[in-house]
């Protein structure tokens, strides 16, 4: 492994600072590198991704990707809203963005591998005799959920130094340890090119058709008040409704053709099947020209649910997953991605129509 160039991506966060570290601490010779993706992106991370490679004696670039980011990540984004589906932005950049461009970038350096502070693992599998995308160590942490899209043919050029950590104060501590000025810093949970968190007037800003006024309905058509525009609901919504019932009620459905919020009981939020399309696989091995056993996460917080997978054509001749689940999973959403676990083994994923 020693002597081998890695070009990592560093966001100006603790995780991918450390992760430098690391990777210097097993012989790896590492180039750091951090992407900026929209215009105004925040300048002070890049400043500290600098410092933080000045202070370990490594090379660090700034990688211009602001059209690829918007053609990739942005414009989903808003055609998902158009479209009445709710996209995961971090998915998409890491197909095209992170594990894309910096993949043909880190070729240009003369890097070998590269490497991301993404909690997840890769690692060779005797079974499957490849190596696979497999969940960290940290499980409220785990990132592969995310990953799914990551070409399979880059899985042995992929490293996560985090990949064995259990826990954050871990990591802040080797921070410390190094006298790193990012060691307490706080981790970002927006969506990174929203930093106010107010996706409706992102999408505003972007020429969001969905803001018409129209009806909240029951299934049966029964009109219960009027909606701000579909912009403002996702499936699963309670609050925010200003209707009043005999029972609690819920986004169940958002019907762009007649501009309508369907709402309905908790009940009527949990399905039995899904599908989704856009499939990707990372494990050659596996047999999927017939019905397989799977556990499934219907987005990033939910748990992990036994499911039957089976891979089908739709009229387009396309490749899709149906999905039956053992137990009904509450507001299973458009837009958002499934991923299919074999154990702790990413098998690969798609998105949810």
């Amino acid at each position: 492994m020693a002597n081998k160039k890695v070009l990592l991506g560093m966001s100006g966060g603790v995780d991918s600072s450390v992760s430098a570290v690391l990777l210097k601490k097993v012989g790896y010779e590492v180039i750091g590198a951090t992407m900026v993706l929209w215009e105004g992106c925040n300048l002070s991370a890049i400043d500290d991704a600098k410092r933080v490679c000045e202070k370990l004696g490594i090379q660090h670039y700034t990688l211009h990707c602001e059209k690829e980011f918007k053609k990739h990540v942005i414009d989903n984004f808003v055609t998902c809203y158009n479209n009445i589906q709710t996209p995961n932005p971090c998915i998409e950049c890491n197909k095209y963005l992170k594990f894309g461009v910096f993949f043909e970038k880190a070729k240009e350096l003369g890097c070998e591998y590269i490497a991301t502070g993404h909690y997840a693992k890769i690692e060779w599998n005797n079974k499957y005799n490849q190596y696979t995308l497999t969940k960290s160590k940290a499980d409220k942490k785990d990132q592969s959920y995310f990953l799914y899209q990551i070409p399979k043919e880059i899985l042995k050029k992929v490293i996560f130094p985090l990949e064995d950590f259990t826990d954050k104060t871990e990591i802040r501590k080797i921070a410390e340890e190094n006298n790193l000025i990012v060691a307490k810093k706080k981790d970002s949970q927006e969506v990174c090119f929203i930093p106010d968190n107010d996706y409706v007037k992102f999408l505003q800003n972007h020429g969001n058709s969905n803001e018409k006024i129209g009806n909240i309905v029951l299934k049966n058509g029964q009109i219960l008040g009027k909606h701000k525009g579909l912009i403002h609901y996702t499936i699963g919504q309670r609050k925010g409704l200003g209707i009043a019932y005999k029972e609690p009620l819920y986004v169940v459905k958002l019907d762009s053709i007649k501009n309508e919020v369907i709402v309905g009981t908790e009940k009527e939020l949990y399905k039995y099947t899904l599908y989704a399309k856009e499939l990707n696989f990372l494990i050659e091995k596996i047999d999927l020209s017939k019905p397989i056993e799977v556990m499934a996460k219907i987005r990033y917080r939910s748990a992990p649910a036994n499911a039957v997978l089976e891979v089908i054509n739709n009229k387009e001749n396309e490749k899709i997953a149906k999905l039956k689940f053992k137990e009904p999973q509450r507001a299973i959403t458009p837009g958002q991605s499934v991923v299919f676990y074999i154990e702790d083994v990413v098998l690969g994923g798609g998105k949810i129509y």
